[in-house]
């Protein structure tokens, strides 16, 4: 079983007299830049320059410079970008700037696992991925919790890498939760075919049959999304609290029994193969080639797929179901 770290494992004073630049203050990168620097570490936020977040940073009380020389001043680099920005990134403005010694560090594994970054061999390289989005990750930290976070080392060059990534995700909040041990390998395979198989295209691709299964046998939509789409984040809140169990002891009998009954006739063998073939596909490289390819010729597919979907008819339900309903955040 891997091993978990907490608060007692883990002392952030390892990283006094160390200099940290976030590359990037959206989602994730504000969150660990004002967590960290609330835990007392030295931060500074590299940014490009004209950046929309440069005076939001600076009102926040962080120093703010570009990624450049936030990456020749410090000693920990974290770079939170979104993925297939990080190449051009890396190549500009940090590889320039690592210096024997320095700290590399990511919250996904995607571009050194598929080599797209080769660091040098002189730099320890490690991750620390908060299992949650940015704003939960700050907020959390307010609170005085944290979200779990993995923790993995790819090079350790100075023999104190681990520490080094401990202190961080103690820094960020994580170790009040729990510090997974992993490697670059497993955090990017399970990440992308969780993301692919189950939490976003098996989940939507489920709600959006269930909704459109309805409406072609004649009920109403507004029905059919309160039933397929709407009800959804109760389910899934109960999972959350309690596992499966206690969402079964939560709802009726019926739809126990119905759960039981008809589950294993919807997500079938030939799904469970089919998710084998994703998988596959992701541990060969064959997704990453893909959707770097995609990137380079400006993402036609991924912005017409982004238009389509926004048009459907469970969305346009949707959005005006969602106008109703006063509780929810806008």
């Amino acid at each position: 079983m891997a091993k978990m770290f907490y608060e007692n494992d883990c002392n952030v004073e390892v990283l006094n007299g160390k200099k940290v630049a976030i590359i990037g203050y959206g989602s994730q990168g504000h969150a660990h830049a004002l967590n960290l620097h609330e835990s007392g570490v030295d931060v500074r936020v590299g940014l490009y320059e004209g950046s929309k977040s440069w005076n939001k940073a600076a009102e926040a009380g962080l120093k703010v410079m570009t990624a450049a020389q936030a990456a020749e001043e410090a000693d920990v680099i974290m770079i939170l970008i979104n993925d297939e920005k990080q190449v051009a990134l890396y190549e500009e403005s940090i590889k320039p700037n690592l210096k024997a010694g320095k700290y590399l560090a990511f919250a996904h594994g995607f571009n050194i696992h598929y080599g797209q970054i080769v660091p040098p061999s002189d730099v320890n390289v490690f991750m620390i991925a908060p299992k949650g989005p940015g704003h939960t990750v700050r907020s959390q930290y307010q609170e005085g919790k944290g979200v779990p976070c993995l923790i993995a080392v790819y090079q350790d060059v100075t023999g104190n890498t681990y520490d080094i990534g401990l202190a961080y995700a103690a820094g960020v909040g994580g170790a009040r939760a729990g510090v997974l041990e992993t490697t670059f390998k497993e955090e990017t395979e399970t990440d992308l075919f969780g993301e692919q198989a189950v939490l976003c295209g098996g989940v939507t691709e489920l709600m959006k049959a269930g909704f459109e299964v309805l409406v072609e046998a004649g009920y109403d939509p507004e029905s059919a999304y309160f039933e397929c789409v709407h009800e959804m984040k109760l389910i899934v809140d109960m999972i959350n609290q309690g596992g499966f169990e206690y969402m079964r002891y939560s709802i009726s009998d019926t739809a126990e029994y119905g759960d039981y009954t008809v589950g294993s006739r919807i997500i079938t063998q030939e799904t469970r193969n089919e998710m084998r073939k994703v998988l596959k596909e992701i541990q060969e490289g064959t997704f990453a080639k893909n959707w770097l390819v995609e990137n380079k010729v400006n993402r036609p597919y991924f912005k017409a797929k982004r238009r389509i979907e926004a048009e459907h008819p469970v969305e346009v339900v949707g959005k005006k179901l969602r106008g109703m309903m006063s509780w929810l955040k806008k």
